[in-house]
């Protein structure tokens, strides 16, 4: 697993999606796209979910701190260019204002199926972190804004049944 991780997420995301995307619209065109994208939003959300919590695990900080960590990442090789609106100890909030990702998908013409397995995984892996980090994002480019708007907040008083 270790390997796996010494690629450049965007890297690995092409790769994937060289298979991927031609899978699932199999699989939508046999089960149905909704059916479909459930399953698949499920699976990736306990994959990522489990990425987050392992992360958590091994790296030093509050959830905030491990989520600055996990920017280089997920942005390694050029994937992403941002702005940091705020960074505290208790928030990172930024915008993303281009993303290669979603340039990529676009070219594939498989935005949905883009925001499906990329985007998608921001929500699960702030979960897996800590029940605590709340991530708060109105739009993404992927799904045609002009950018995406993370804001990441550490809520103090927040338990995993909240």
């Amino acid at each position: 697993m270790e390997e796996f991780r010494e690629i450049p997420f965007f890297k690995q995301a092409k790769i994937q999606a060289q298979f991927l995307v031609p899978l699932i619209r199999g699989f939508q065109d046999e089960v149905g796209e909704e059916q479909t994208n459930r399953i698949v939003g499920k699976v990736m959300d306990d994959y990522w979910r489990k990425f987050g919590q392992d992360y958590g695990v091994s790296h030093e900080g509050n959830p905030v701190e491990k989520m600055v960590g996990l920017l280089s990442f997920f942005s390694a090789g050029d994937a992403h260019e941002f702005e940091m609106v705020k960074l505290t100890s208790d928030a990172l909030e930024m915008n993303v204002t281009r993303c290669p990702y979603a340039e990529f998908y676009k070219e594939l013409g498989a935005s949905q199926l883009g925001f499906l397995l990329v985007c998608h995984l921001d929500f699960a892996v702030a979960e897996g972190l800590s029940p605590k980090l709340e991530l708060v994002r109105t739009q993404t480019i992927m799904e045609g804004a002009s950018h995406c708007d993370f804001r990441y907040r550490l809520q103090e008083n927040r338990t995993r049944s909240d």
